[in-house]
C-alpha cells in the first residue's frame, strides 16, 4: 500500500511539473521568429532608404568617391568599391542579409541564448541610424585619401585622433582594419598574423606598401566607428570567435616570450563625433568579452525607433581652405 501510494505521489509531482514548465514555457523560438520578421522588415526599409538617398552618410560616400576619383583616377577601382556600400550590394548590407540568412537555422549556433543573442543584434545593426554611423569609416577612408580637401564626419581629424590615441600611421584604409566586411587577420609561417584584405580592398597595400601586423596594431590602432562602437553589432557569432581566436594565438605567442599582450579593444580610442542616440547606447567595443563568441548577448532593453539620419547635418563635403 505504501509503494502504490509513493508511485502515486510520484506521478502527481511529475505531472505537476510538466503543467507548471508548460505555463512558463521557453519563448525563445518565438522570440526569435519575432526579431528575425522584425529584421527582415527593417532591412528591406533600410534598402529603400539607402535607394531614394535617405542615409545621410551614404550620400556622402558616392559624392566623396565621385570627386576623388576626379582628382585621383588612378584610384578609380578602389573608389567604386568602397563606393558600394553607398547601396545594397556592399560588404556591410550584404553581411547582414548573410547573417539574418544564416540566422534561420539553429544548427548555425550553440543554443538557442546565442540565435536570440545574433538576431537581436542584427535588428540593432540594420537600424537606419546606427547604419548610417556604419558608413562613417568608408566616408572617412575617402577623405583621408583625399589629403585634407575633404572633410570627415563623425569623427575628430586624422591628426587629433592619432595624437589622442598615440596611434600608428597605418596607412589608407585603416579604419576599415579589422572589420570582417573588408578582409581577415590571418596568420604567416612566422607564426604572426596579419591583415588581408579582400578583393579589390587589396590595393590599400598596394598603396601603402607594407604589411599590418595584428600584434602592432593592436597596441597602436587609431579610432574607428567598427573597432570602438560598432563591433558587437556588425560582428556575428562566427567572425566573433575568429577574432577571439587571433587574440588568444597572438597572446600564447607573447607569453611564451615573457611578454605582456593586451587585446586591439581592451580600451576604446577616442575620436567619435556627432553619433547617432542609438550608437551612444550601444555597447562600446572594449564590453565584448571572449565569451561573446559564445553567448553575443544583447543588452538593449528596448527596440530604438526609426529615424531619417538623412536630417542630421554636420560640415560640408568639401573642407574650406
Amino acid at each position: 500500500m505504501a509503494g502504490m501510494l509513493m508511485r502515486v505521489l510520484t506521478s502527481m509531482l511529475v505531472l505537476t511539473t510538466s503543467l507548471s514548465l508548460m505555463g512558463c514555457g521557453d519563448d525563445r523560438p518565438e522570440r526569435i521568429e519575432k526579431y528575425q520578421q522584425l529584421t527582415e522588415q527593417r532591412l528591406n526599409t533600410l534598402d529603400t532608404m539607402l535607394d531614394d538617398g535617405q542615409v545621410r552618410n551614404a550620400n556622402l560616400l558616392k559624392q566623396y568617391s565621385t570627386l576623388l576619383k576626379q582628382q585621383k583616377p588612378d584610384l578609380a577601382p578602389l573608389l567604386d568599391e568602397l563606393a558600394k556600400d553607398a547601396g545594397t550590394d556592399g560588404p556591410m548590407y550584404s553581411s547582414l542579409k548573410r547573417r539574418l540568412a544564416e540566422a534561420k537555422n539553429p544548427a548555425n549556433f550553440t543554443d538557442l541564448d546565442q540565435q536570440l543573442a545574433e538576431v537581436e543584434n542584427l535588428y540593432q545593426a540594420a537600424d537606419p541610424s546606427l547604419y548610417n554611423d556604419m558608413l562613417s569609416d568608408p566616408v572617412n577612408v575617402v577623405a583621408d585619401m583625399s589629403e585634407g580637401k575633404l572633410a570627415r564626419v563623425n569623427s575628430i581629424s586624422r591628426e587629433a585622433a592619432a595624437l589622442a590615441n598615440n596611434a600608428d600611421d597605418f596607412g589608407p584604409g585603416s579604419q576599415l582594419v579589422g572589420n570582417p566586411a573588408y578582409g581577415s587577420w590571418q596568420t604567416g609561417s612566422n607564426g604572426m598574423s596579419f591583415w588581408a584584405w579582400y578583393g579589390m580592398y587589396s590595393m590599400f597595400s598596394n598603396i601603402f606598401q607594407r604589411p599590418i601586423y595584428y600584434d602592432n596594431w593592436s597596441g597602436r590602432r587609431g579610432y574607428s566607428y567598427y573597432n570602438d562602437v560598432g563591433r558587437y553589432r556588425y560582428t556575428s557569432p562566427k567572425e566573433a570567435q575568429a577574432q577571439t581566436k587571433t587574440y588568444e594565438q597572438t597572446k600564447k605567442r607573447f607569453d611564451s616570450q615573457g611578454k605582456r599582450f593586451d587585446s586591439p579593444y581592451a580600451k576604446s580610442r577616442t575620436g567619435a563625433t556627432s553619433l547617432s542616440r542609438e550608437s551612444n547606447s550601444t555597447p562600446k567595443a572594449s564590453t565584448t568579452s571572449a565569451n561573446s563568441a559564445n553567448k553575443f548577448r544583447s543588452n538593449y532593453a528596448k527596440d530604438s525607433s526609426f529615424r531619417n539620419s538623412s536630417t542630421r547635418t554636420t560640415r560640408s563635403v568639401r573642407r574650406g581652405k
